[in-house]
């Protein structure tokens, strides 16, 4: 009912003045009551406290013909329901998020850590680009695609919130990763292409080296931002697991081998940003939104359909029913 009356609009809203009148009905009304003939009896004290329930219903005939009148006025009004057609036409980006999945991404230098920071982070991005396709790669000693390019942004979310380290093989495949997402974007017919790299470390696993992969997207014309992610100096971070499969923390130097990401950044005409908190991770995820803004062209078509009928006809029932109660069942005998 709410949305109905959202998506309503009135042609000819000076009708409404006549609302005004209303209230001189009601005055003429009860000013009439006033002087209408009345029986003088001697005494009335045998009719004290007896009004009947017809007496009581007749009080409300009046305003059944006041509803009739306002609803006749709405009608003249001629509501009519608006229903809008949108056509977007965008030239949409392709984005593939690759995330770094090794154990240090467990480390306590954010809250809760900085693996559930960089996946809230990267849902509210996916939040704000609707007309995109985004996919999901995740690497650690290995890498693979988590979910491939799509506009169900929905499940793009939900794999991000189910990420967990380690169950891959632990290390740090940078060029792993990026190569697998390389190879998932390149052949995709947007024009505009590009790729979010984040991790916490150094290059120490996998059989492509991040330089490679940087030639690879380089040629395909895939645009890579890298995100640096972690504290300055020590952090409480894994250092080894136990039988049972936990993590044993102590504090670690964090280091992050930032001339490998300027220069993967740097060939494929990206950028590299550090962000050392959860605030800082928030504004490189922004700055990218607003570098990488997609062009969309709305067509509004609007559409419609006359609504008077509804108040025609509460006006007709309403003045139906007081003249059926009026002269039947609520008459009254001079």
């Amino acid at each position: 009912m709410i949305q109905f009356l959202k998506n309503i609009e009135f042609t000819q809203p000076w009708w409404f003045f006549l609302l005004l009148l209303l209230p001189v009905f009601v005055w003429w009304h009860w000013s009439q009551k006033s002087v209408r003939p009345a029986l003088r009896m001697t005494d009335l004290s045998a009719l004290s406290g007896k009004e009947t329930l017809r007496v009581k219903l007749r009080s409300f005939l009046p305003w059944l013909r006041l509803l009739a009148i306002a609803a006749i006025i709405i009608a003249l009004a001629r509501p009519q329901l608006t229903l809008k057609e949108e056509t977007v036409k965008a030239e949409g980006i392709d984005i593939f998020l690759v995330m770094d999945l090794s154990s240090s991404m467990l480390a306590k230098d954010f809250q809760p850590d900085r693996l559930e920071v960089s996946k809230k982070v990267a849902a509210d991005f996916v939040e704000k680009r609707p007309y995109d396709r985004i996919g999901l790669a995740v690497f650690s000693g290995e890498a693979f695609t988590q979910c491939p390019l799509t506009t169900d942004h929905a499940v793009v979310k939900e794999f991000l919130a189910g990420l967990q380290c380690g169950f891959l093989e632990d290390g740090t495949a940078i060029g792993m990763g990026l190569a697998t997402a390389v190879n998932r974007i390149k052949d995709s017919p947007s024009k505009s292409k590009i790729i979010i790299l984040l991790t916490d470390g150094v290059n120490n696993s996998g059989y492509i080296q991040p330089l490679t992969a940087a030639e690879i997207a380089q040629e395909f014309d895939v645009k890579v931002y890298t995100i640096g992610v972690g504290s300055n100096g020590d952090a409480l971070s894994p250092v080894r697991k136990r039988p049972d499969g936990q993590f044993v923390f102590g504090l670690t130097q964090v280091e992050i081998d930032e001339d490998l990401l300027r220069e993967i950044a740097r060939m494929t005409k990206g950028k590299y940003y550090r962000a050392t908190a959860a605030s800082a991770l928030e504004q490189v995820y922004a700055e990218i939104d607003q570098l990488e803004k997609t062009e969309i062209e709305i067509t509004t078509i609007k559409r419609y359909s006359e609504a008077f009928q509804p108040f025609a006809l509460f006006a007709l029932l309403a003045v139906g029913l007081e003249m059926l109660l009026r002269f039947t069942l609520l008459r009254s005998y001079p």
